[in-house]
C-alpha cells in the first residue's frame, strides 16, 4: 500500500520497525506536496531542510533501538494561524501586516513531536480564522481535493486538504465554531473538538480569552484511531488554564469499548437552521446506520428562543472581541493596523470590529443569554439521551470565488442567512463547551463529502470517540479516498 493511503499510526508502526526509514517517509511526502499542492493551495510554505535534518535525528535513534512514539517519523502540517512552532513564521491567516514570528508551540505542535512526528510546513487558513470557508488576501482560496471547483472549508481548511489528498497524515486544526468539523465535513476526514478542559489552553496576559465562545486545538485524520492517539498526548490539566481538567481515560486503548444500547437524538436542523434537501436526506440516511449497530436513534425537537441568525451573529461579537481588544491594544501603542492597511483585512472582519467596539454591558448580557439557552436545550437533550446527530453544514458545497474571500451563501431555500458561519451547525457546541465530530457520511452529487456531527455530553470526550469509530468500523469511509488520490495533477 502507498504511504498516502495509511493512517499516521500506521506509518509509525512501519517506522519503528524499521521497516521504512524516516528520511524516506519524508521526502516521499515532500515530493507529493511539490506534485499537487498548486492544485489545491493547502501549504502555504514548506520547512524542508528542517523536516529532513529531523529525520535524520530520528535515524539515529532508531539505530540504537529506542522506541520513538506512536507517530514516528510522521510528517505533520501546522496551521497558518496562530503562533505554534518556536521560530516559524505566521500570518494569523493570510493578514500581511501581521506576519510575526511564531515566540510559542502550540499544544498540537507539542503532542506531536512527542510522539514522534516531524513538522514540515504551515497550511492556509482565513484571516484571523473568522469563518467557515478558506480564503485570504495573502494566499488565496483552498479546495478540497475532491472537487477543485469547491472550498475545503474552514477555518482549518488548508490542513484539510492536505491531509484528504494524501500530502501529510495528519494537520493541525483550531476550532472555534466549527472549523476542525466544517473542513473535516468538505474533505471527508474525521475532525474531533474536545470539550471544554480536555485539551489545556494558556493565554495570557488573558487566561479567558479563548472563552467567548471556547476554542480548541486539535487535529485532522483519516481515522478516529489516529485522533484519539493524539488526544492522549494533548490531554491533561495545565494549572494555567482555567479550564482544564485532569486527564481520566486513554482514548486509545477504550476506544473499542463503546458502551451498547447508545440512545441517540437526531435532528436535521435544531429546530433552526434552513438546510438543503440533500444534505437532510444524506444526514438522515446516515443517522440511521446507528440503529443497525443497535442503537436507539429518536427524532428530537429543540426549542431554542433565539432564531439561527440571532446566534450566528452573537458568534461573530464573541470571535471578534480578542482580535479587536489585540488590535486596540496596538493602536494604543502607536501601530494603528486598520488605518495604515485596512487593505489586509477582509471587509467582513471590519465591519465586526467597529461592532464589537460599540458593545456594552447589555450586549454581553445579551450575549451569555444566548449560551445559556444553548446549555438549557442541549441539557435537556442529554437527560433522556447519550449523543446528539445532525448535519455538519447546511448545504453541499461552497463554490470558490476568485476575489480572495470565499464566503458560505447568504441564503437557503429563499431565506436569507449569515453568510460567515450561519449555513453551518457546528458553532453552537462552542458556545457551552461540549466534545463533537464530524465524521464522513457520503458524497454530493457534485463528489464534495458531506459529513455528520457527533455531539457528546460535556466532558465525556471519549463517548464521540467511541461512537465514531463504531460507525467507522462497520461503515468506513476509506474508498471515498480515491477520487482525491487518483485525480490528474
Amino acid at each position: 500500500m502507498k504511504l498516502e493511503e495509511l493512517s499516521a499510526f500506521e506509518i509509525g508502526t512501519l517506522v519503528n520497525s524499521k521497516k521504512i526509514a524516516p528520511t524516506q517517509v519524508v521526502e516521499y511526502f515532500l515530493d507529493r506536496i511539490e506534485k499537487r499542492n498548486a492544485s489545491i493551495s493547502a501549504f502555504v510554505y514548506i520547512k524542508k531542510e528542517y523536516a529532513l535534518s529531523k529525520a535524520k535525528e530520528l535515524e539515529e535513534r532508531l539505530s540504537k533501538n529506542e522506541y520513538c512514539g506512536p507517530f514516528a517519523g510522521v510528517p505533520f502540517a501546522l496551521k497558518d494561524f496562530l503562533p505554534n512552532k518556536i521560530g516559524w513564521q505566521s500570518s494569523c491567516g493570510g493578514v500581511k501586516c501581521l506576519v510575526s514570528i511564531d515566540e510559542c508551540n502550540s499544544i498540537f505542535c507539542e503532542a506531536m513531536e512527542k510522539a514522534g512526528g516531524i513538522a514540515i510546513g504551515k497550511t492556509n487558513a482565513p484571516s484571523y480564522g473568522f469563518r467557515g470557508t478558506t480564503d485570504n488576501k495573502m494566499y488565496g482560496a483552498t479546495s478540497t481535493p475532491f472537487n477543485l471547483k469547491y472550498n475545503s472549508g474552514g477555518s482549518s481548511g488548508g490542513s484539510a486538504a492536505a491531509v484528504a489528498d494524501g500530502l501529510v497524515p495528519i494537520a493541525e486544526g483550531g476550532d472555534a465554531g466549527g472549523s476542525i468539523r466544517i473542513p473535516a465535513n468538505f474533505c471527508n476526514l474525521f475532525g474531533f473538538k474536545a470539550g471544554v478542559g480536555t485539551i489545556p489552553a494558556v493565554h495570557r496576559p488573558d487566561a479567558w480569552s479563548a472563552s467567548h465562545p471556547l476554542c480548541f486545538n486539535g487535529c485532522l485524520t483519516k481515522t478516529v484511531t489516529d485522533s484519539a492517539i493524539l488526544l492522549n498526548f494533548m490531554s491533561g490539566e495545565n494549572k494555567r488554564d482555567p479550564f482544564s481538567l485532569p486527564k481520566t481515560h486513554d482514548f486509545y486503548k477504550e476506544l473499542e469499548n463503546t458502551p451498547k444500547n447508545l440512545k441517540i437524538a437526531f435532528t436535521e436542523d435544531f429546530g433552526l437552521f434552513e438546510v438543503e434537501d440533500e444534505i437532510r436526506k444524506t444526514i438522515r440516511n446516515a443517522a440511521e446506520k446507528f440503529r443497525k449497530l443497535g442503537c436507539t436513534v429518536e427524532e428530537y425537537k429543540f426549542n431554542f428562543n433565539h432564531t439561527a441568525n440571532t446566534l450566528s451573529e452573537l458568534w461573530c461579537k464573541g470571535i471578534t472581541i480578542d482580535c479587536a481588544l489585540d488590535l486596540n491594544h496596538k493602536k494604543n501603542q502607536g501601530v494603528d493596523y486598520l488605518k495604515d492597511h485596512a487593505n489586509d483585512f477582509p471587509e467582513e472582519f471590519i465591519y465586526w470590529k467597529e461592532i464589537v467596539d460599540k458593545l456594552g454591558i447589555e450586549d454581553l448580557y445579551e450575549f451569555n443569554l444566548a449560551r445559556t439557552d444553548v446549555l438549557d436545550q442541549f441539557e435537556n437533550a442529554f437527560e433522556k439521551y447519550d449523543l446528539i446527530i445532525s448535519p455538519i453544514s447546511c448545504v453541499s458545497a461552497i463554490p470558490n470565488k476568485t476575489d480572495r474571500n470565499t464566503k458560505g451563501p447568504e441564503s437557503i431555500n429563499g431565506k436569507k442567512i449569515e453568510s460567515l458561519i450561519g449555513w453551518t451547525q457546528t458553532f453552537l457546541a462552542n458556545f457551552a463547551g461540549y466534545p463533537a465530530a464530524s465524521i464522513p457520511a457520503d458524497l454530493s452529487r457534485e463528489n464534495v463529502p458531506i459529513g455528520m456531527q457527533i455531539i457528546g455530553p460535556r466532558h465525556n470526550d471519549l463517548l464521540v470517540l467511541q461512537a465514531s469509530r463504531l460507525y467507522e468500523k462497520f461503515f468506513p469511509w476509506s474508498d471515498y479516498y480515491k477520487i482525491p488520490l487518483e485525480r490528474d495533477v
